[in-house]
């Protein structure tokens, strides 16, 4: 059947949620799924080894087309979600944080950019925040700036005024709601576990565009997130993944000249600065995370850090 004539039949979307420690958050994101307009579509929430199995909760929600899968272990970002995938049925796979609240055309928008260009792997809604309702979050994203490993949403933080409503391919997808193709699965595979948390979905849409795919911001779908809900605004394992992922994820991603720039960047400049603040403030769980980081980095060979595909080109 041509991909074309799969849109238009209204293919199976499986919508893969992860829980952890937050059945009520998650219960009301699956509140939300009763307004999708979509006719066809199931969701699978992997329990990342919580303190207390949600299945019941979930069940006496009675929520549509739902089905628990119980990890006994908390498997991360990147291992919840590829758990999930192995349960899914879908022509389609729709990743979304339990801390989202989706509007009710968010699916099929979502597939519209899939019927356009077959070379469109994976598309992402406007996120905007749900506390702060007209906020954005994610328009799409900059290009990475291969010497000092960095990024940043395009639209974070602005009111949303309209400026952000242009579609179009992007560099990055945001973790919290990418709708992924099939074809994407087969031809690069799921994301990574060695992330476990932060940075997986960096890694994965580098590795998408490298195989000839693109990103696709698309404006007209919306959801609201609740930043943050599962591991807070800021503690010692927030910074021990960012710190170890980031330098992980340059290590696999570029090379040469670039690489090395942003050695001399992260370790000369971006790593002292961190620990003196920590000193300044004696919080010595964080200078911690920061040492433990970075001794995974180098207990982790460069074979294994350029296992994934090729570098990106370089963009400054």
């Amino acid at each position: 059947m041509a991909e074309g004539e799969r849109i238009d039949s209204a293919p199976l979307i499986s919508l893969i949620t992860i829980n952890y420690n937050q059945a009520v958050v998650t219960c009301d994101m699956l509140e939300s799924t009763r307004q999708l307009t979509y006719p066809n579509f199931e969701i699978i929430v992997v329990d990342n080894g919580s303190l207390e199995n949600p299945t019941e909760r979930i069940r006496q929600g009675n929520y549509p087309n739902v089905t628990v899968i119980v990890s006994p272990d908390n498997l991360g970002f990147s291992g919840g979600n590829n758990l999930g995938l192995k349960h899914a049925k879908g022509d389609f796979y729709f990743f979304l944080n339990n801390d989202t609240i989706v509007t009710p055309d968010l699916l099929e928008t979502l597939l519209e950019p899939f019927r356009r260009d077959s070379t469109i792997g994976v598309t992402c809604p406007k996120i905007r925040y749900y506390d702060q309702p007209n906020v954005i979050q994610y328009a799409g994203y900059h290009p990475l700036n291969s010497y000092t490993g960095r990024t940043w949403a395009i639209g974070l933080m602005e009111p949303d005024k309209g400026q952000h409503d242009q579609s179009g391919p992007t560099y990055f997808a945001h973790g919290a709601a990418m709708m992924v193709s099939q074809p994407v699965l087969e031809q690069v595979g799921s994301l990574d576990d060695s992330y476990f948390l932060y940075y997986e979905e960096l890694d994965w849409s580098a590795r998408i565009r490298r195989a000839g795919f693109q990103i696709y911001y698309q404006a007209e779908a919306l959801i609201y997130h609740r930043e943050s809900m599962s591991v807070g605004k800021m503690n010692p394992m927030k910074v021990y993944y960012h710190t170890r992922n980031r330098l992980w994820f340059m290590r696999r991603n570029v090379t040469g000249f670039p690489l090395l720039v942003f050695y001399l960047y992260y370790f000369g400049l971006a790593i002292p600065k961190a620990l003196i603040q920590y000193l300044i403030r004696w919080q010595p769980a964080y200078l911690k995370a920061i040492k433990d980081a970075i001794i995974w980095n180098l207990k982790h060979t460069n074979k294994q850090a350029r296992s994934a595909s090729p570098p990106l080109a370089v963009t400054a």
